[in-house]
C-alpha cells in the first residue's frame, strides 16, 4: 500500500532532487515522525534530513512565544483576574476554576480566528445586557454584578495578554494570532527557507493567514489529503475545508491543489459489527486480530472512537500480536493508585475532628492501604464491632497496629485545612510507597507520574500563592489527573498500532478497525461548553458545531481512502448519554458506497445458554453428622429450629459451619438491636421481682426509670453508635414509649383487679427429647422471656417487637406445623412450654406472645382449631404437648437423616 506520506516524498524528490533543504510542517509531531521514517526508506543515497516540525512548532518559532501548560494558564488568569480593574469582589480561586477553563477556551478561540477582542467582548455584554433587560428602573444587585462580569472581560483578556507577553508565554490562541502578526517579519528574516505543509485541512484564521504569506512568497508548497471522489461532490463535509480554501485563496487562481487522488474507488471490504456492548466491540476485534499474520499486523490500526475503550482493549490483544503501539497513552484516572489519593483529599476536604466511618473504610478497603498498613483487618473490624459512625484521630490510633501510628497519623492528622500541608503530607506518603514498589511494577510508574503532579502542584502553589484548602488541591489534582496519560512504551513504525482519531491525521494503513462509531462520539455532536452565543459565533466567523462536525468527517473518510479492509464498529444499546444509535457515517456508506464494494454486516450478541433454576442441594458428610450431633448435645434453638424450616441452607451455612453475616457499621438502629434494648429494658426491670406479686406502686416507680434505662441499654447495645440525632433519635423514642406502654398496660390490669406474680425472667431451659431413632441424646434449650402466674394460672410469654396478630399463633393442622413457615412462632412458644413442664409440672398453661406493636390485643395466646371457623382451644396441656413432641421429632429426625440432604427453598 502507498501511503500520502510516501507519495508526498516521491513527489517533492522528483521535484526538488533532494529534500535536505526543505522545512516540512506536519499536523502532529507523530505524522512527523511517520514522514521521516518514509524518508529513510525512499532515500537512496546518504544526504541530509530535512528540518521536519510540527506546525505548532512553526508558531511558537514565527512568534518567539512559548505555549504555556493549562494549569500554569489558569494561575495566570486567576492572577489577571485580581488585577483587572473591576473593583466589585472578586471570586476565590476554587470559584474562579469552576468557570474560568471555559472562559479561557473562547479566548484561545478568539485569539486563534484573529477576532478584534474589544469589538468582541463589548458586543458579547451588549447581548448579555439585552438578555435582561425588563421594564423596571433598577436592576437587582444579583443582575447589576451579573453584567458587570461581562463587561469586564475585555479588561481581564487585556491584562492577561500583557502578563504573558512580559513572560514570553502565550496559550495557543495568543500565539497564534502573534505569529499571524509577525508573519511578515519572520519572511523577511528568513527569505531562504522553503516551507512545505503535509496533511492539514481544517486551519484557523491565523494558520490560514500564515500559509498564504508564505504561498506568496513562491518558496512554499501544500500537500493536502484528500480524495477526488470528496472534493468534486460539493455537498459532502469531508472536503469542505480543503474545498473552501481551494476556491478562496489568491494562490489557487493560479495553481492547481497539489495531490488530490483516486483511492475511495478501489476495491475495499467493509464490516459493520452491531454490538450490544461496548465490551463486545473489543472482543470481536480481539478474535479478528487473532487471524491477522504479523505482516497484516503492521499495518493495521484500531481507532478508538471512546478513548475509555483503551483498557478493555489491551486485556483482550490475542497471544499472536507481539507488539503493539499505543499512541494515546493510558489516563491515569484509570489506575487505583489515583483514586486512594483522591479519596484522600475527600476525606480532608474539609477540616474536622473525627471522620466518618465510610470515608475511613473507603481508605481502608483500598488495595494501597494494604502496602501501607500492618494489619488494616484490625482497623476495619474494630469500626465495625464498636459500631463507630465517626471516629478521631485518637481513637484510631487506639485500635490500629502500633507498628502503623506514625502512617495513621500521615492518612487521618488533621491538614488545619491548610493546602501545603495536604501536598506535603501527600508527597510523604508517596515517598513511603515508593519503598514498598518494585521497580518494575506498573504501580510504580504511576507513583511516579502522581509524584510529578503534588510536585507540580507545589511549584505553582510557592509561585501564585492561591491555594488555600484541601478542596482547591483536590479540584487541581482532578484536573490535572484527567490530562495525565501514562506512555505505553512500543515501536512507532511496526507492530498493531492503537490510537485516537486525531492521531491518525496524514497517517495510512491497510487495515483499519473503527470502534464507537454512534452519533455522539463519531461524530462528537454539539457541545455547550462555551460562553459565546451560536449568533456571535456566526457573526464573527467563530467555527460552528457544523464544522466541527466537518473535521471528524474529514478524519474518518480520510482513514479510508488507501484502506483494504476496514472494520466499523458500534453499540445498539442506550445508555446513559448515549443513544445507541450508528453513526450517520456508516449510513452515508450504506446510501452511497456499499454496492460498488464487499460488505458484511455482524451482529455480535454474547452466548447466553438457559438454564432452568436449580435449587442447592448440600448432601451430608460424616464431618456435617458428627457436627448435627453436637448441635443436638448442646440443645437445637428454637430459633435453629425454625430456620431449618425457612431454608435448609440457611441453617447449614450459619448453624453447621457457623458463618454469621458480616458485621457493619449500624448507622440506623436495626429491628434486631432495637428487640434487644427492650428486652434487656425489661430483664433489667423485671429479675429483682422473681418470685413476687406486681403492685401498681411498684409499676409507677419503674415508669420514672425507663429513659435512663433505655439510655443505659443503648449505650451497652448499640455501643458507640450515636442515638442523639436524626433517625436514631427517633429509634430511641420508639424504644422508651414500648417500654412505658408495657408498664402502663400492666397498671391497667391490676387496676382491673387482676393479680401478676412473676415467677421467671429470661430463664435459660434445657430439655430433652427421646428419640429412640437415633443412637445418641437430642436436646432443645433456649431462653424464656418470661413465667408468670396470672390470677393463678401459668403463663408463657414470648416478646415481640414486631407485628404479630393471634392468627400468627393459631393452628388447625399439626401435621403442617414443621411444613410451613408461617407457623415459626408457634414452634417457638410450645418449645418453651415443653421446657417449662419439665421443670415445673403443671396440668394446663397458656403460651403466647405480647407484641409492642400490637399491645391493645394484649397477651395473644396459642390456640388449636379443628376448622377455621371453631372455637380455639387456649390450654397448653399433655395431649397439646405430645402432639408437638411428635412433630418436632419429624423435624429433628430429617436434620439427622444423612441420606436427606439440605435442599435449599425458594423464599417468596
Amino acid at each position: 500500500m502507498h501511503t500520502f506520506l510516501e507519495e508526498t516524498l516521491e513527489h517533492l524528490i522528483s521535484k526538488h532532487g533532494t529534500v535536505s533543504s526543505l522545512t516540512l510542517v506536519c499536523p502532529s509531531k507523530r505524522a512527523g515522525s511517520y514522514l521521516k521514517h518514509s524518508l529513510r526508506s525512499l532515500v537512496k543515497k546518504t544526504d541530509f534530513s530535512p528540518e521536519i516540525i510540527s506546525i505548532e512548532e512553526l508558531i511558537e518559532e514565527i512568534s518567539g512565544l512559548q505555549i504555556i501548560d493549562n494549569s500554569e494558564l489558569l494561575f495566570k488568569g486567576y492572577e489577571a483576574y485580581i488585577q483587572s480593574s473591576r473593583k466589585d469582589e472578586k471570586d476565590s480561586f476554587d470559584v474562579f476554576s469552576t468557570w474560568a477553563t471555559t472562559l479561557l477556551n473562547d479566548i484561545n478561540e478568539i485569539d486563534r480566528y484573529l477576532i478584534p477582542p474589544k469589538q468582541f467582548f463589548n458586543y458579547l455584554s451588549s447581548i448579555q445586557d439585552l438578555n435582561h433587560w425588563y421594564l423596571k428602573d433598577q436592576k437587582t444587585p444579583l443582575i447589576e454584578q451579573y453584567l458587570k462580569f461581562w463587561n469586564g472581560l475585555y479588561d481581564f483578556y487585556s491584562t492577561l495578554k500583557e502578563s504573558l507577553l512580559k513572560s514570553s508565554l502565550g496559550y495557543q490562541g495568543l500565539v497564534y494570532r502573534k505569529a499571524a502578526e509577525d508573519i511578515e517579519h519572520y519572511i523577511a528574516a528568513n527569505p531562504e527557507i522553503y516551507h512545505v505543509f503535509i496533511g492539514f485541512n481544517a486551519l484557523n484564521l491565523s494558520e490560514q493567514t500564515i500559509i498564504q504569506e508564505l504561498l506568496e512568497t513562491g518558496n512554499t508548497e501544500v500537500y493536502w489529503d484528500i480524495d477526488n471522489y470528496f472534493f468534486n461532490d460539493e455537498s459532502h463535509s469531508a472536503s469542505y475545508f480543503i474545498r473552501k480554501y481551494c476556491s478562496e485563496w489568491n494562490y489557487y487562481t493560479s495553481y492547481e491543489p497539489e495531490s488530490v487522488k483516486h483511492y475511495f474507488s478501489h476495491e475495499k471490504q467493509f464490516r459493520f459489527i452491531e454490538s450490544q456492548k461496548d465490551i463486545g466491540q473489543v472482543k470481536y476485534i480481539g478474535e479478528a486480530l487473532s487471524k491477522l499474520s504479523n505482516a497484516e499486523l503492521d499495518q493495521t490500526v484500531i481507532v478508538l472512537g471512546d478513548e475509555q475503550l483503551l483498557i478493555p482493549l489491551l486485556h483482550s490483544i490475542p497471544k499472536n500480536v507481539k507488539e503493539v503501539n499505543v499512541t494515546m497513552g493510558v489516563n491515569l484516572k484509570a489506575f487505583p493508585m489515583v483514586l486512594f489519593f483522591e479519596s484522600l483529599l475527600l476525606l480532608h476536604r474539609k477540616d474536622s475532628e473525627s471522620y466518618y466511618y465510610k470515608d475511613i473504610l473507603a481508605l481502608m478497603h483500598h488495595p494501597v492501604a494494604s502496602i501501607l498498613l500492618k494489619d488494616v483487618g484490625v482497623i476495619t473490624s474494630r469500626i465495625n464491632t464498636e459500631n463507630l459512625s465517626y471516629i478521631s484521630l485518637d481513637k484510631l490510633l487506639m485500635i490500629s497496629d502500633q507498628e502503623d501510628s506514625i502512617r495513621i497519623e500521615l492518612l487521618f492528622e488533621s491538614w488545619k485545612n491548610d493546602s501545603r500541608m495536604a501536598v506535603q503530607y501527600c508527597l510523604k506518603l508517596i515517598d513511603i510507597l515508593k519503598d514498598s514498589l518494585e521497580r518494575s511494577q506498573l504501580e510504580y510508574a504511576v507513583l511516579y507520574e502522581l509524584f510529578n503532579i503534588f510536585h507540580r502542584i507545589e511549584e505553582l502553589n510557592q509561585d501564585y500563592n492561591f491555594l488555600k484548602t484541601p478542596h482547591e488541591i483536590l479540584q487541581l489534582f482532578s484536573e490535572l489527573v484527567s490530562k495525565t496519560t501514562l506512555d505505553i512504551m512500543g515501536e512507532a513504525h511496526r507492530g498493531l498500532q492503537i490510537m485516537g482519531v486525531l492521531e491518525t491525521r496524514a497517517l495510512d494503513f491497510k487495515n483499519v478497525f473503527i470502534t464507537s462509531v454512534n452519533e455522539g462520539i463519531l461524530p462528537s455532536g454539539k457541545s455547550n461548553a462555551s460562553f459565546i452565543t451560536y449568533d456571535l459565533k456566526k457573526q464573527f466567523g467563530l467555527p460552528l458545531f457544523t464544522e466541527k462536525d466537518a473535521i471528524y468527517t474529514y478524519h474518518f473518510y480520510r482513514l479510508l481512502h488507501r484502506a483494504k479492509a476496514i472494520t466499523l464498529l458500534y453499540s445498539n444499546v442506550s445508555e446513559g448519554l448515549h443513544t445507541g444509535e450508528k453513526s450517520r457515517f456508516i449510513a452515508q456508506l450504506e446510501i452511497n458506497k456499499l454496492d460498488q464494494h464487499d460488505h458484511e454486516r455482524v451482529l455480535i450478541s454474547p452466548d447466553i445458554p438457559y438454564k432452568d433454576s436449580v435449587l442447592k442441594s448440600i448432601p451430608k458428610s460424616d464431618s456435617v453428622l458428627d457436627r448435627i450431633k453436637e448441635l443436638a448435645a448442646i440443645g437445637f434453638s428454637p430459633s435453629s429450629l425454625t430456620a431449618y424450616m425457612r431454608n435448609p441452607v440457611d441453617f447449614y451455612y450459619k448453624k453447621i459451619l457457623g458463618i454469621d453475616e458480616y458485621q457493619e457499621v449500624e448507622e440506623t438502629v436495626a429491628a434486631n438491636t432495637l428487640g434487644t434494648i427492650v428486652h434487656d429494658t425489661l430483664e433489667s426491670f423485671y429479675k429483682p421481682l422473681e418470685n413476687s406479686k406486681l403492685s401498681i406502686e411498684l409499676l409507677k416507680e419503674m415508669k420514672k426509670r425507663v429513659p435512663s434505662e433505655i439510655k443505659a441499654q443503648f449505650e451497652k447495645t448499640y455501643k458507640e453508635g450515636d442515638y442523639t440525632k436524626g433517625k436514631n433519635l427517633i429509634v430511641f423514642e420508639v424504644a422508651k414509649r414500648y417500654i412505658l406502654n408495657f408498664i402502663a398496660h400492666e397498671i391497667r390490669e391490676l387496676k382491673q383487679g387482676n393479680q401478676i406474680e412473676i415467677i421467671r425472667i429470661e430463664s435459660k431451659l434445657k430439655t430433652e427429647i427421646q428419640i429412640p431413632e437415633l443412637d445418641f441424646p437430642v436436646y432443645i434449650q433456649g431462653k424464656i422471656d418470661r413465667l408468670d402466674s396470672f390470677n393463678g394460672q401459668l403463663r408463657i410469654i414470648d416478646y415481640k417487637t414486631g407485628s404479630v396478630k393471634q392468627g400468627d399463633v393459631e393452628i388447625i393442622r399439626w401435621e403442617e406445623l414443621t411444613q410451613d413457615y408461617k407457623y415459626h412462632k408457634i414452634v417457638q412458644i410450645l418449645a418453651y412450654a415443653l421446657m417449662i413442664k419439665n421443670e415445673i409440672d403443671f396440668d394446663h398453661a397458656f403460651a403466647g406472645i405480647i407484641s409492642f406493636k400490637n399491645l391493645n390485643s394484649g397477651f395473644l395466646r396459642f390456640g388449636v382449631k379443628t376448622t377455621p371457623k371453631s372455637k380455639r382451644e387456649q390450654l397448653i396441656d399433655h395431649d397439646v404437648l405430645k402432639t408437638y413432641i411428635r412433630e418436632v421429632k419429624k423435624l429433628i429426625l430429617e436434620i439427622c437423616d444423612p441420606d436427606i440432604p439440605f435442599i435449599e427453598k425458594e423464599i417468596l
